[in-house]
Protein backbone atom coordinates (compact mmCIF):
# COMPACT_ATOMS: atom_id res chain seq x y z
CA UNK A 1 0.00 0.00 0.00
CA UNK A 2 1.10 3.53 -0.68
CA UNK A 3 -0.37 6.69 0.75
CA UNK A 4 -2.29 8.95 -1.60
CA UNK A 5 0.01 11.75 -2.75
CA UNK A 6 -1.02 15.17 -1.48
CA UNK A 7 0.92 17.91 -3.25
CA UNK A 8 2.58 20.78 -1.38
CA UNK A 9 2.12 19.33 2.10
CA UNK A 10 5.01 19.87 4.49
CA UNK A 11 4.49 16.80 6.67
CA UNK A 12 7.35 17.72 8.97
CA UNK A 13 5.77 21.10 9.64
CA UNK A 14 2.37 19.54 10.24
CA UNK A 15 3.84 16.93 12.58
CA UNK A 16 5.65 19.63 14.56
CA UNK A 17 2.26 21.22 15.27
CA UNK A 18 1.09 17.97 16.88
CA UNK A 19 3.56 18.12 19.76
CA UNK A 20 2.44 16.01 22.71
CA UNK A 21 0.18 13.79 20.61
CA UNK A 22 1.06 10.19 19.73
CA UNK A 23 1.88 10.09 16.01
CA UNK A 24 2.31 6.95 13.88
CA UNK A 25 4.19 7.22 10.60
CA UNK A 26 5.31 3.61 10.09
CA UNK A 27 3.83 2.68 6.70
CA UNK A 28 2.68 -0.77 7.78
CA UNK A 29 0.92 0.56 10.87
CA UNK A 30 -0.65 3.46 9.00
CA UNK A 31 -1.94 1.07 6.32
CA UNK A 32 -3.45 -1.19 8.96
CA UNK A 33 -5.20 1.76 10.60
CA UNK A 34 -6.56 2.88 7.23
CA UNK A 35 -8.76 -0.20 6.79
CA UNK A 36 -11.98 -1.76 8.01
CA UNK A 37 -13.94 -4.86 6.94
CA UNK A 38 -14.86 -3.55 3.48
CA UNK A 39 -13.33 -6.83 2.29
CA UNK A 40 -16.76 -8.40 2.91
CA UNK A 41 -17.64 -6.83 -0.45
CA UNK A 42 -15.80 -7.87 -3.63
CA UNK A 43 -16.99 -4.59 -5.16
CA UNK A 44 -15.43 -2.51 -2.39
CA UNK A 45 -12.27 -4.60 -2.48
CA UNK A 46 -11.68 -3.35 -6.01
CA UNK A 47 -12.52 0.26 -5.13
CA UNK A 48 -10.70 0.64 -1.81
CA UNK A 49 -7.70 -1.67 -1.95
CA UNK A 50 -4.50 0.28 -1.39
CA UNK A 51 -6.13 3.41 0.01
CA UNK A 52 -4.21 4.63 3.03
CA UNK A 53 -3.46 7.74 5.03
CA UNK A 54 -0.12 9.49 5.49
CA UNK A 55 0.03 9.48 9.29
CA UNK A 56 -2.09 8.53 12.29
CA UNK A 57 -2.74 10.78 15.29
CA UNK A 58 -3.97 9.32 18.59
CA UNK A 59 -5.25 12.13 20.83
CA UNK A 60 -6.12 11.47 24.48
CA UNK A 61 -8.10 14.66 25.19
CA UNK A 62 -10.59 16.88 23.42
CA UNK A 63 -7.95 19.64 23.48
CA UNK A 64 -5.65 17.40 21.46
CA UNK A 65 -8.46 16.72 18.97
CA UNK A 66 -8.77 20.48 18.53
CA UNK A 67 -5.00 20.62 18.00
CA UNK A 68 -5.15 17.97 15.24
CA UNK A 69 -8.12 19.69 13.60
CA UNK A 70 -6.33 23.06 13.61
CA UNK A 71 -3.20 21.60 12.01
CA UNK A 72 -5.20 19.85 9.28
CA UNK A 73 -7.19 22.99 8.49
CA UNK A 74 -4.04 25.12 8.37
CA UNK A 75 -2.35 22.76 5.90
CA UNK A 76 -5.61 21.81 4.10
CA UNK A 77 -5.02 18.13 4.82
CA UNK A 78 -7.89 15.59 4.77
CA UNK A 79 -8.78 14.07 8.15
CA UNK A 80 -10.51 10.72 8.56
CA UNK A 81 -11.84 9.67 11.96
CA UNK A 82 -11.79 6.00 13.01
CA UNK A 83 -12.73 3.93 16.03
CA UNK A 84 -11.85 0.23 16.05
CA UNK A 85 -12.35 -0.14 12.30
CA UNK A 86 -15.07 -2.79 12.56
CA UNK A 87 -17.31 -1.22 9.89
CA UNK A 88 -18.04 -2.96 6.60
CA UNK A 89 -18.40 -0.21 4.01
CA UNK A 90 -15.04 1.56 4.08
CA UNK A 91 -16.43 4.20 6.45
CA UNK A 92 -12.97 4.92 7.86
CA UNK A 93 -10.88 4.27 4.74
CA UNK A 94 -9.23 7.52 3.59
CA UNK A 95 -9.90 8.06 -0.10
CA UNK A 96 -7.53 11.02 -0.41
CA UNK A 97 -4.81 10.20 2.12
CA UNK A 98 -4.08 12.65 4.91
CA UNK A 99 -4.37 12.24 8.66
CA UNK A 100 -6.14 9.34 10.35
CA UNK A 101 -7.52 10.42 13.73
CA UNK A 102 -7.65 7.27 15.87
CA UNK A 103 -10.08 7.81 18.76
CA UNK A 104 -9.34 4.62 20.70
CA UNK A 105 -7.39 6.43 23.43
CA UNK A 106 -10.32 8.75 24.07
CA UNK A 107 -11.79 5.99 26.21
CA UNK A 108 -13.09 7.47 29.45
CA UNK A 109 -16.50 6.52 30.81
CA UNK A 110 -17.44 9.90 32.30
CA UNK A 111 -20.50 8.80 34.26
CA UNK A 112 -23.33 6.30 34.42
CA UNK A 113 -26.70 7.31 35.80
CA UNK A 114 -29.98 5.38 35.84
CA UNK A 115 -30.81 4.89 32.16
CA UNK A 116 -28.04 7.11 30.79
CA UNK A 117 -24.26 7.10 30.23
CA UNK A 118 -21.74 9.72 29.16
CA UNK A 119 -18.63 8.41 27.40
CA UNK A 120 -15.78 9.40 25.15
CA UNK A 121 -15.95 7.97 21.61
CA UNK A 122 -13.14 5.42 22.03
CA UNK A 123 -14.89 3.50 24.83
CA UNK A 124 -15.44 -0.10 23.81
CA UNK A 125 -19.07 -1.20 23.86
CA UNK A 126 -18.21 -4.26 25.96
CA UNK A 127 -16.41 -2.10 28.55
CA UNK A 128 -19.40 0.23 28.86
CA UNK A 129 -21.79 -2.71 29.08
CA UNK A 130 -19.75 -4.32 31.85
CA UNK A 131 -19.66 -1.18 33.97
CA UNK A 132 -23.32 -0.34 33.32
CA UNK A 133 -24.46 -3.82 34.35
CA UNK A 134 -22.82 -3.33 37.74
CA UNK A 135 -25.41 -0.57 38.23
CA UNK A 136 -28.30 -2.66 36.86
CA UNK A 137 -28.25 -1.23 33.33
CA UNK A 138 -26.89 -2.22 29.92
CA UNK A 139 -26.48 -0.89 26.41
CA UNK A 140 -29.75 -0.87 24.52
CA UNK A 141 -28.21 -2.29 21.36
CA UNK A 142 -24.83 -3.32 20.03
CA UNK A 143 -23.36 -4.78 16.83
CA UNK A 144 -21.97 -8.30 16.73
CA UNK A 145 -18.52 -6.67 16.97
CA UNK A 146 -19.36 -5.29 20.44
CA UNK A 147 -16.26 -6.79 22.06
CA UNK A 148 -13.96 -4.58 19.99
CA UNK A 149 -16.18 -1.84 18.52
CA UNK A 150 -16.22 1.65 20.03
CA UNK A 151 -19.22 3.78 20.94
CA UNK A 152 -18.19 6.59 18.60
CA UNK A 153 -17.64 4.21 15.71
CA UNK A 154 -21.03 2.60 16.30
CA UNK A 155 -22.79 5.98 16.22
CA UNK A 156 -20.79 7.23 13.24
CA UNK A 157 -20.99 4.13 11.08
CA UNK A 158 -23.54 1.71 12.56
CA UNK A 159 -27.33 1.51 12.54
CA UNK A 160 -28.57 -1.17 14.94
CA UNK A 161 -27.88 -4.68 16.17
CA UNK A 162 -28.46 -7.02 19.10
CA UNK A 163 -31.20 -5.31 21.11
CA UNK A 164 -32.86 -3.67 18.08
CA UNK A 165 -35.81 -6.05 18.41
CA UNK A 166 -36.75 -4.00 21.49
CA UNK A 167 -35.22 -0.56 20.93
CA UNK A 168 -35.24 -0.09 17.16
CA UNK A 169 -32.29 1.57 15.44
CA UNK A 170 -29.77 4.24 16.37
CA UNK A 171 -31.53 6.83 14.22
CA UNK A 172 -34.77 6.48 16.22
CA UNK A 173 -35.51 9.40 18.51
CA UNK A 174 -34.21 8.73 22.01
CA UNK A 175 -31.41 6.32 21.09
CA UNK A 176 -28.76 9.08 21.16
CA UNK A 177 -29.19 11.99 23.57
CA UNK A 178 -26.23 14.30 23.02
CA UNK A 179 -22.81 14.66 21.41
CA UNK A 180 -19.88 17.04 21.57
CA UNK A 181 -18.34 17.69 18.16
CA UNK A 182 -15.07 19.34 17.12
CA UNK A 183 -15.31 21.40 13.91
CA UNK A 184 -12.85 21.90 11.05
CA UNK A 185 -13.28 25.64 10.73
CA UNK A 186 -10.35 28.07 10.44
CA UNK A 187 -10.43 28.17 14.22
CA UNK A 188 -11.84 24.78 15.28
CA UNK A 189 -14.35 24.86 18.12
CA UNK A 190 -16.51 22.47 20.13
CA UNK A 191 -20.26 22.32 19.51
CA UNK A 192 -22.74 20.46 21.70
CA UNK A 193 -25.73 18.90 19.97
CA UNK A 194 -28.68 17.71 22.03
CA UNK A 195 -32.03 16.09 21.32
CA UNK A 196 -32.99 15.94 17.65
CA UNK A 197 -29.90 17.96 16.73
CA UNK A 198 -27.77 14.81 17.17
CA UNK A 199 -29.10 13.65 13.79
CA UNK A 200 -26.73 16.16 12.21
CA UNK A 201 -23.85 13.73 12.88
CA UNK A 202 -25.61 10.42 13.58
CA UNK A 203 -24.49 7.80 11.03
CA UNK A 204 -22.55 10.36 8.98
CA UNK A 205 -19.25 8.42 8.70
CA UNK A 206 -17.41 11.29 10.40
CA UNK A 207 -17.92 13.49 7.33
CA UNK A 208 -19.21 16.50 9.24
CA UNK A 209 -17.67 16.63 12.68
CA UNK A 210 -15.34 14.85 15.08
CA UNK A 211 -17.33 13.36 17.97
CA UNK A 212 -15.50 13.73 21.30
CA UNK A 213 -18.25 12.84 23.79
CA UNK A 214 -21.63 11.10 23.71
CA UNK A 215 -24.61 10.67 26.00
CA UNK A 216 -26.41 7.43 25.20
CA UNK A 217 -29.42 5.83 26.87
CA UNK A 218 -29.24 2.50 28.66
CA UNK A 219 -31.82 -0.22 29.18
CA UNK A 220 -32.59 -2.35 32.23
CA UNK A 221 -30.11 -5.21 32.50
CA UNK A 222 -31.66 -8.67 32.26
CA UNK A 223 -30.20 -12.12 32.76
CA UNK A 224 -30.08 -13.20 29.12
CA UNK A 225 -30.43 -16.92 28.46
CA UNK A 226 -29.20 -18.16 25.08
CA UNK A 227 -30.91 -20.83 22.99
CA UNK A 228 -30.73 -22.41 19.56
CA UNK A 229 -34.01 -23.83 18.30
CA UNK A 230 -34.13 -25.95 15.13
CA UNK A 231 -36.99 -26.36 12.67
CA UNK A 232 -37.70 -28.77 9.83
CA UNK A 233 -38.23 -25.98 7.30
CA UNK A 234 -37.09 -22.38 6.97
CA UNK A 235 -40.46 -20.65 6.73
CA UNK A 236 -41.62 -22.26 9.98
CA UNK A 237 -38.47 -20.88 11.61
CA UNK A 238 -39.12 -17.46 10.08
CA UNK A 239 -42.75 -17.38 11.26
CA UNK A 240 -41.63 -18.44 14.72
CA UNK A 241 -39.24 -15.47 14.66
CA UNK A 242 -42.07 -13.12 13.67
CA UNK A 243 -44.32 -14.48 16.43
CA UNK A 244 -41.59 -14.09 19.03
CA UNK A 245 -40.94 -10.55 17.81
CA UNK A 246 -44.66 -9.79 18.14
CA UNK A 247 -44.92 -11.32 21.62
CA UNK A 248 -44.90 -8.19 23.79
CA UNK A 249 -44.87 -10.19 27.01
CA UNK A 250 -41.65 -12.04 26.16
CA UNK A 251 -38.51 -10.02 26.87
CA UNK A 252 -35.92 -10.64 24.16
CA UNK A 253 -32.68 -9.21 22.87
CA UNK A 254 -31.97 -11.30 19.78
CA UNK A 255 -34.01 -13.17 17.18
CA UNK A 256 -31.71 -14.47 14.45
CA UNK A 257 -33.10 -16.96 11.91
CA UNK A 258 -30.66 -18.85 9.68
CA UNK A 259 -31.62 -21.07 6.76
CA UNK A 260 -29.60 -24.18 6.00
CA UNK A 261 -26.75 -24.42 5.12
CA UNK A 262 -25.73 -21.27 7.05
CA UNK A 263 -25.46 -23.04 10.47
CA UNK A 264 -22.85 -25.37 8.95
CA UNK A 265 -20.51 -22.36 8.76
CA UNK A 266 -20.55 -21.97 12.55
CA UNK A 267 -17.56 -24.16 13.38
CA UNK A 268 -17.90 -23.75 17.16
CA UNK A 269 -21.57 -24.84 17.06
CA UNK A 270 -21.40 -27.78 14.66
CA UNK A 271 -21.67 -30.32 17.46
CA UNK A 272 -24.79 -28.62 18.80
CA UNK A 273 -26.78 -27.97 15.60
CA UNK A 274 -27.98 -31.01 13.64
CA UNK A 275 -26.88 -31.12 10.00
CA UNK A 276 -29.11 -29.39 7.41
CA UNK A 277 -31.12 -27.63 10.12
CA UNK A 278 -32.85 -24.28 9.89
CA UNK A 279 -32.46 -22.57 13.24
CA UNK A 280 -33.22 -19.64 15.49
CA UNK A 281 -30.45 -18.14 17.64
CA UNK A 282 -32.10 -16.41 20.59
CA UNK A 283 -31.30 -14.25 23.59
CA UNK A 284 -34.30 -14.18 25.91
CA UNK A 285 -34.64 -13.03 29.53
CA UNK A 286 -34.41 -16.03 31.87
CA UNK A 287 -37.67 -15.02 33.52
CA UNK A 288 -39.44 -15.62 30.18
CA UNK A 289 -38.11 -19.10 29.42
CA UNK A 290 -41.24 -20.95 30.57
CA UNK A 291 -43.70 -19.07 28.32
CA UNK A 292 -41.16 -19.22 25.49
CA UNK A 293 -41.35 -23.02 25.67
CA UNK A 294 -45.02 -22.81 24.71
CA UNK A 295 -44.24 -20.76 21.60
CA UNK A 296 -41.48 -23.18 20.59
CA UNK A 297 -43.90 -26.11 20.91
CA UNK A 298 -46.52 -24.26 18.89
CA UNK A 299 -44.12 -24.10 15.92
CA UNK A 300 -42.66 -27.57 16.36
CA UNK A 301 -39.21 -26.33 17.26
CA UNK A 302 -36.58 -28.34 19.07
CA UNK A 303 -34.07 -26.82 21.47
CA UNK A 304 -30.59 -28.12 20.66
CA UNK A 305 -28.58 -25.60 22.71
CA UNK A 306 -29.43 -23.76 25.91
CA UNK A 307 -27.34 -21.77 28.38
CA UNK A 308 -28.33 -19.83 31.44
CA UNK A 309 -27.19 -16.21 31.64
CA UNK A 310 -24.38 -17.26 33.98
CA UNK A 311 -23.21 -19.99 31.60
CA UNK A 312 -23.55 -17.67 28.58
CA UNK A 313 -21.35 -15.05 30.24
CA UNK A 314 -18.41 -17.44 29.94
CA UNK A 315 -16.93 -18.27 26.58
CA UNK A 316 -18.44 -17.33 23.23
CA UNK A 317 -21.89 -15.74 23.17
CA UNK A 318 -24.42 -16.64 20.48
CA UNK A 319 -24.33 -12.95 19.58
CA UNK A 320 -20.96 -13.69 17.96
CA UNK A 321 -22.75 -15.70 15.25
CA UNK A 322 -25.41 -13.14 14.38
CA UNK A 323 -25.83 -9.89 12.44
CA UNK A 324 -22.65 -9.19 10.43
CA UNK A 325 -20.74 -11.94 12.24
CA UNK A 326 -22.88 -14.49 10.40
CA UNK A 327 -21.22 -13.28 7.22
CA UNK A 328 -17.83 -13.30 8.94
CA UNK A 329 -18.17 -16.98 9.87
CA UNK A 330 -19.42 -17.93 6.42
CA UNK A 331 -16.53 -16.12 4.72
CA UNK A 332 -14.03 -17.82 7.02
CA UNK A 333 -15.13 -21.08 5.36
CA UNK A 334 -15.66 -19.71 1.85
CA UNK A 335 -14.05 -16.29 1.14
CA UNK A 336 -15.94 -15.97 -2.16
CA UNK A 337 -19.20 -15.38 -0.28
CA UNK A 338 -20.58 -11.88 0.22
CA UNK A 339 -23.84 -10.48 1.58
CA UNK A 340 -26.82 -8.16 1.27
CA UNK A 341 -28.66 -5.95 3.76
CA UNK A 342 -32.40 -6.05 3.23
CA UNK A 343 -35.41 -4.66 5.07
CA UNK A 344 -38.59 -6.53 4.25
CA UNK A 345 -41.96 -4.77 4.48
CA UNK A 346 -44.20 -5.25 7.50
CA UNK A 347 -46.18 -8.38 6.71
CA UNK A 348 -47.02 -10.97 9.36
CA UNK A 349 -47.37 -13.68 6.70
CA UNK A 350 -43.82 -13.02 5.43
CA UNK A 351 -44.87 -13.51 1.81
CA UNK A 352 -41.96 -11.59 0.31
CA UNK A 353 -39.46 -13.41 2.55
CA UNK A 354 -40.90 -16.70 1.36
CA UNK A 355 -40.80 -15.64 -2.28
CA UNK A 356 -37.15 -14.56 -2.10
CA UNK A 357 -36.18 -17.71 -0.22
CA UNK A 358 -37.58 -19.94 -2.96
CA UNK A 359 -36.69 -17.67 -5.89
CA UNK A 360 -32.95 -17.52 -5.21
CA UNK A 361 -32.43 -20.80 -3.35
CA UNK A 362 -28.89 -21.24 -2.06
CA UNK A 363 -27.53 -18.46 -4.28
CA UNK A 364 -28.91 -16.01 -1.70
CA UNK A 365 -29.02 -17.85 1.63
CA UNK A 366 -31.62 -16.40 3.96
CA UNK A 367 -30.49 -14.90 7.26
CA UNK A 368 -33.06 -12.82 9.15
CA UNK A 369 -32.58 -10.46 12.08
CA UNK A 370 -35.81 -9.15 13.58
CA UNK A 371 -35.88 -5.53 14.70
CA UNK A 372 -38.44 -2.97 15.74
CA UNK A 373 -39.49 -0.36 13.17
CA UNK A 374 -42.16 2.17 14.13
CA UNK A 375 -43.34 -0.14 16.91
CA UNK A 376 -43.60 -3.25 14.72
CA UNK A 377 -41.34 -6.30 14.55
CA UNK A 378 -39.89 -6.46 11.03
CA UNK A 379 -37.55 -9.01 9.43
CA UNK A 380 -34.32 -7.47 8.26
CA UNK A 381 -32.04 -9.78 6.31
CA UNK A 382 -28.31 -10.07 5.97
CA UNK A 383 -28.47 -12.73 3.29
CA UNK A 384 -25.29 -14.56 2.36
CA UNK A 385 -24.70 -14.40 -1.39
CA UNK A 386 -22.74 -16.79 -3.56
CA UNK A 387 -20.93 -14.13 -5.56
CA UNK A 388 -20.23 -14.60 -9.26
CA UNK A 389 -20.07 -11.19 -10.94
CA UNK A 390 -20.81 -7.59 -10.02
CA UNK A 391 -23.50 -7.49 -12.70
CA UNK A 392 -25.26 -10.52 -11.19
CA UNK A 393 -25.07 -8.88 -7.75
CA UNK A 394 -26.74 -5.78 -9.19
CA UNK A 395 -29.45 -7.98 -10.72
CA UNK A 396 -30.14 -9.57 -7.34
CA UNK A 397 -30.38 -6.15 -5.69
CA UNK A 398 -32.58 -4.82 -8.49
CA UNK A 399 -34.97 -7.78 -8.21
CA UNK A 400 -35.35 -7.28 -4.47
CA UNK A 401 -36.15 -3.60 -4.92
CA UNK A 402 -38.62 -4.26 -7.75
CA UNK A 403 -40.47 -6.71 -5.50
CA UNK A 404 -40.76 -4.15 -2.67
CA UNK A 405 -37.79 -4.98 -0.44
CA UNK A 406 -35.53 -2.15 0.73
CA UNK A 407 -31.81 -2.73 0.12
CA UNK A 408 -29.27 -0.89 2.27
CA UNK A 409 -26.48 -1.53 -0.20
CA UNK A 410 -23.32 -2.75 1.58
CA UNK A 411 -21.33 -2.58 -1.65
CA UNK A 412 -20.84 1.19 -1.71
CA UNK A 413 -18.82 3.57 0.46
CA UNK A 414 -21.03 6.55 -0.45
CA UNK A 415 -23.12 7.58 2.56
CA UNK A 416 -26.33 8.29 0.65
CA UNK A 417 -26.09 5.25 -1.65
CA UNK A 418 -26.07 2.76 1.24
CA UNK A 419 -29.11 2.80 3.51
CA UNK A 420 -30.17 6.42 3.20
CA UNK A 421 -31.00 6.55 -0.54
CA UNK A 422 -31.40 10.32 -0.46
CA UNK A 423 -29.42 13.42 0.38
CA UNK A 424 -29.83 14.63 3.96
CA UNK A 425 -30.05 18.43 3.75
CA UNK A 426 -29.58 18.77 7.52
CA UNK A 427 -26.27 16.90 7.49
CA UNK A 428 -25.12 18.77 4.39
CA UNK A 429 -25.95 22.15 5.92
CA UNK A 430 -24.09 21.21 9.10
CA UNK A 431 -21.04 20.13 7.07
CA UNK A 432 -21.05 23.41 5.16
CA UNK A 433 -20.86 25.22 8.49
CA UNK A 434 -18.34 23.07 10.38
CA UNK A 435 -16.16 21.77 7.53
CA UNK A 436 -16.08 24.55 4.92
CA UNK A 437 -13.01 23.13 3.14
CA UNK A 438 -14.47 19.62 2.88
CA UNK A 439 -11.54 18.02 4.72
CA UNK A 440 -13.49 15.49 6.81
CA UNK A 441 -13.49 12.02 5.21
CA UNK A 442 -13.69 13.45 1.68
CA UNK A 443 -15.39 11.46 -1.06
CA UNK A 444 -17.95 9.74 1.17
CA UNK A 445 -20.82 12.29 1.16
CA UNK A 446 -22.48 12.59 -2.23
CA UNK A 447 -24.35 15.72 -1.17
CA UNK A 448 -21.05 17.61 -0.72
CA UNK A 449 -19.81 16.74 -4.18
CA UNK A 450 -23.11 17.64 -5.84
CA UNK A 451 -23.80 20.88 -4.02
CA UNK A 452 -24.24 24.00 -6.14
Amino acid sequence: MTATSIPSIDWDALSSELTGIEIITDATQVAKLSQDYYTFSPVLQNLLSGKTGNLVARPVTEAQVLQVAAACVKHKVPLTVRGAGTGNYGQCVPLEGGVILDTTRLNEIRWIKPGLACVEPGVKLAALDKQAREAGWEMRMAPSTYRTATVGGFIGGGSGGIGSITYGQLRDRGNLHAVRVVTMEDVPRVIELRGDEVQKVNHAYGTNGIITELEIPLGPAYAWAELIVTFDDFMTAARFGQSLGDADGLIKKLICICAAPIPSYFAALRNQIPENSHCALLMVAECCLEPLQGLIREYGGKICYEKSAKEASKGTSLAEFTWNHTTLHARSVDPTLTYLQTLFPADKSLKLVEHMYHHFGEEVMMHLEFLRVNGTAIPAALQIVRYTTEERLKEIIRYHEEQGAFIANPHTYILEDGGRKSIDPVQLQFKEMVDPYGLLNPGKMKAWGERK
